[in-house]
């Protein structure tokens, strides 16, 4: 007897052994969206939430107190409000949205190095929301909300020109994520994650923007 095949979101393990995610598949664009979760000994922490199913709601307990969601721009708020009130996390949000956020958030970011134990915090410019951000986690894996997606596997991309407020602000914006060294993994918001040679795919991106 064939198992069933269960659409929906489940959350897996990634390359390191302190980082999940769970997802959704979005038929308009044919990627799937993703969320984050960080395992660390100071409180977990949450990039981006979706809805969780009862399963993974279960496995995001038994990994530990989430003390932290931290939302990349206001387009990904999705379930962050439901997810803090039954863990009482923090909500953490950009700084450069903070007069039109839809929900509040306890802290509201800017770029800065060390903003948690392991958490290096990057503003961007020309995206689709003023001043997404971006973030590394422990110095080696970049973590993107809508500015840096993946459609292809293996290959990055941006947000096409027609959603991005100025295109030489995001060009440059991707360009100072590219210089950053040690980056090994990526994990957008939107389409495939990278998980080897982080740094070599985003000098192709920078290449293929700057075409």
């Amino acid at each position: 007897m064939l198992t069933p095949f269960i659409v929906g979101i489940v959350m897996k393990s990634l390359h390191k052994n302190n980082l999940f995610c769970w997802s959704q598949f979005d038929e308009d664009r044919n990627i799937d969206f993703h969320s984050y979760l960080w395992v660390r000994e100071a409180g977990n922490v949450v990039f981006d939430p979706l809805p969780l199913t009862a399963h993974d709601k279960s496995h995001l307990h038994a990994l530990g107190k989430v003390s932290h969601i931290i939302l990349s721009n206001s387009d990904h708020v999705r379930n962050a409000k439901a997810l803090a009130s039954e863990t009482g996390a923090q909500i953490w949000g950009p700084a450069a949205e903070k007069d039109a956020f839809p929900i509040e958030c306890s802290t509201w970011l800017i770029e800065g190095k060390g903003v948690l134990d392991g958490l290096d915090v990057y503003c961007l410019a020309g995206s689709k929301t003023a001043g997404e951000l971006a973030f590394v986690i422990e110095a080696e894996t970049l973590l993107t909300g809508d500015l840096i997606r993946a459609h292809s596997g293996g290959k990055l991309c941006i947000l096409p020109e027609g959603k991005l407020k100025n295109v030489a602000d995001a060009a440059a914006s991707v360009k100072r994520l590219a210089a950053i060294e040690g980056i090994n993994a990526i994990l957008p918001g939107d389409g495939w994650p990278i998980f080897r040679d982080g740094q070599k795919v985003m000098s192709e991106l920078v290449a293929s923007i700057s075409q």
